[in-house]
């Protein structure tokens, strides 16, 4: 196992409801560097980034605080590329999901200086692939899907050097379960993998996660970017956006399980924690379980 390097994103310039920017040091809180190092992984935390405060300043354009997202978006590129060229896999802490943007872009380089083939899963009660002509507010973190594909301001499509950065069948979307009107049509359009909470209803979480997992194989760079708001906030209520009818708990372990079993995971984005939203951390207690279980560790010891 390579070394874990955490990168944190303090920020919530992407989003309408402020509070992600303090997620990073409530993982840091919860303990996740010392839960991962009692599994026998080796965990360097690298601090936290800096960028641009949130201006709390309306759409222009539809965009919201595009100049401040961009910003924050070269510096997580860069950072992450830098882990990976180090061999170490890095952990980006949010911070909103349009900080995502920088991230996989990121990834998606790395992929092409190795060789290696990308699969990218979603983890996310929202599809994000709105534009500026579809959004209903102009945040950001309601874009990033749209902007990897190439469909974006030029400022975020052209992070990572290659537009677009990703190709729409590298991605498989789960927990899929608010999305608006003209961002759905978006999804058709581009051909999106799509495996939304009515999917997963009629064929089980372990049939979903195997169908997302089918064409991974030893050559394969696994990027999961997990927004907190995939899980069902009667379990995770420290959330910005949460969307009742997601994934239960055990659910979750289980998809978290089965990516694990794949030996592939590569780099991981951990969005949207907000404490704010919260009940004395709990839900950032719950996602240092679900980051152990990402690195291995099983609920049930098998034979």
């Amino acid at each position: 196992m390579k070394t874990i390097r955490l990168i944190g994103a303090p920020s919530d310039i992407g989003a309408s409801r402020r509070g992600a920017s303090m997620g990073p040091e409530a993982m840091r809180v919860a303990n996740l560097q010392q839960a991962l190092q009692q599994h026998g992984l080796q965990v360097n935390d690298a601090g936290n980034l800096s960028g641009p405060a949130n201006p709390q300043l309306p759409p222009v354009d539809g965009f919201r605080h595009l100049a401040e997202v961009s910003a924050w978006n070269r510096s997580i590129h860069e950072a992450v590329l830098s882990s990976l060229r180090d061999s170490q896999l890095p952990v980006l802490l949010g911070g909103d999901h349009a900080l995502a943007i920088g991230s996989i872009a990121a990834v998606a380089q790395h992929c092409r200086e190795t060789g290696k083939k990308l699969i990218v899963l979603w983890l996310d009660a929202h599809g994000d692939a709105n534009t500026s002509a579809s959004t209903p507010t102009g945040n950001i973190h309601g874009m990033p899907v749209a902007c990897l594909l190439g469909r974006g301001p030029q400022q975020l499509v052209s992070i990572g050097g290659q537009v677009p950065a990703l190709e729409p069948e590298v991605i498989r979307q789960i927990g899929i379960r608010s999305v608006d009107r003209e961002e759905k049509q978006h999804m058709h359009e581009l051909g999106l993998k799509v495996f939304d909470m009515r999917y997963i209803d009629e064929h089980g979480m372990r049939l979903t996660m195997e169908q997302a997992l089918a064409q991974i194989d030893e050559h394969t760079h696994l990027h999961v970017s997990f927004d907190i708001d995939f899980l069902d906030p009667s379990f995770a209520p420290g959330v910005g956006t949460a969307v009742p009818g997601g994934p239960t708990y055990r659910e979750t372990q289980l998809c978290m399980e089965m990516i694990a079993d794949t030996g592939r995971l590569a780099s991981l984005d951990i969005m949207e924690l907000n404490p704010a939203c919260d009940v004395r951390n709990q839900t950032a207690e719950l996602v240092v379980e679900l980051v152990e279980s990402l690195f291995g560790k099983s609920t049930l010891i098998r034979g």
